[in-house]
């Protein structure tokens, strides 16, 4: 005789003819929950060896990795004791003070890099405070190409290289926002108001300093300065600076030049 049976959701349909007692052994088990398969090559979690040591140790996890892949952990360990401070120091205000050139190096939010060159008489870049320093931004290009990437990512690297008397470099790594100029002179009213050839900043980039190091002199050339001179006073193009790398006029993905 054929038994039927009402089926909760909770259980599967029982299959075929059976006697009372194998019928509800049937209905008493429950369908197993499928056990997924480990993947072939598991990702490899890769950990910060100094994760849980100094949570506050400088520097990415990246370069720790590699210290300790390429086994330079110590040497890294006492550079960062010895010469990484979270602030300027005396000797640091001093040096930028008398510093006439920077590099500095931004990437936006997808960590794409743009380095570039500002420069100006010496301390063009001013010490707020201990952990605050400015530099001014004039009139340029048009392109914006550093207060670009500061607006979508504020990580900044400010490079000082002094090629003339001490051959040596001072980095300042931290955090950066764009202030109006008379913004921030509402703040620091002491900033200079006489500007090298008269030009006259639109806006200022104000970094908050997070870690500030030592460059050694090992590989810095020395240099000498001289009068600079500019040629203004003519039509030739190559002359002025404008197309020294002949790119007018050259194809491009973005443009078509006219014939």
């Amino acid at each position: 005789m054929t038994l039927w049976f009402a089926v909760t959701p909770d259980h599967s349909n029982p299959a075929g003819v059976a006697s009372a007692a194998m019928l509800d052994l049937e209905l008493s088990d429950t369908v197993p929950t499928p056990v997924p398969m480990p993947t072939r090559y598991p990702e490899p979690q890769l950990t910060d060896p100094f994760e849980q040591e100094t949570p506050t140790l400088p520097g990415s996890a990246g370069e720790h990795l590699l210290q300790s892949a390429y086994g330079s952990q110590k040497r890294a360990r006492r550079f960062y004791d010895d010469q990484v401070l979270d602030r300027l120091n005396d000797e640091m205000k001093q040096f930028i003070g008398r510093m006439e050139l920077a590099f500095v190096a931004t990437s936006d939010s997808r960590g794409e890099c743009d380095s570039s060159l500002r420069a100006g008489p010496p301390g063009f870049i001013e010490v707020l405070d201990d952990q605050h320093v400015c530099y001014p931004e004039y009139r340029g290009n048009g392109v914006l190409a550093s207060l670009g990437n500061i607006s979508e990512n504020p990580h900044v690297g400010i490079l000082l290289v002094d090629f003339v008397t001490d051959l040596i470099g001072l980095h300042i790594n931290g955090k950066a926002r764009i202030v109006e100029d008379a913004d921030l002179r509402g703040i620091y009213p002491a900033l200079p108001s006489q500007f090298d050839r008269g030009r006259t900043p639109e806006r200022w980039v104000v970094v908050q300093v997070e870690e500030a190091y030592i460059h050694c002199r090992k590989h810095i050339p020395r240099m000498m300065p001289v009068l600079r001179e500019r040629t203004w006073g003519t039509d030739d193009v190559k002359r002025k600076g404008g197309d020294y790398f002949g790119a007018k006029g050259t194809p491009r993905p973005w443009h078509e030049v006219s014939a």
